[in-house]
């Protein structure tokens, strides 16, 4: 089996900020990140797929397939946004890297592991790192 990865970046704002605490707490916890105005982030997405390599081609998947997939179900969605405010997946979480990992395999495992396309190759989805900054990153690697 090969792993393969592709990068794609996106530029989105943020702010954390939980609703039933008082704006004292939010601050305390969330310190600049709690400032509702947001702030943002030159992010890194990566998506790892994993699969035998075609006998024909020598891919595992399509990398112009997968670079389209990412570009539709991820980076469409999140790029140039401010992600409290106009993805719906933050409508009641908060943004962090480690939850944006998890809304991004939640978006691409479907696209990837139930494409019947050629391009697919039979690949599925084995992990996604989402760096906010390139000293952190999130690693998501399904619930399984």
């Amino acid at each position: 089996m090969i792993f393969l990865t592709r990068r794609a970046t996106f530029s989105a704002s943020h702010y954390y900020w939980n609703e039933a605490w008082s704006a004292e707490k939010n601050q305390q916890v969330f310190g600049r990140c709690a400032n509702r105005n947001g702030h943002g982030h030159n992010y890194t997405l990566e998506v790892t797929v994993a699969g035998e390599p075609d006998a024909v081609t020598g891919f595992v998947v399509d990398l112009k397939w997968l670079k389209d997939v990412m570009e539709r179900e991820v980076l469409a969605a999140y790029d140039h946004r401010h992600l409290n405010l106009e993805t719906p997946e933050f409508n009641n979480a908060n943004p962090t890297t480690e939850n944006i990992a998890i809304a991004a395999w939640k978006r691409l495992e479907p696209a990837i592991n139930g494409a019947s396309d050629a391009g697919a190759g039979g690949a599925k989805l084995k992990r996604i790192r989402v760096y906010e900054t390139p000293e952190i990153f999130a690693e998501y690697r399904g619930e399984a």
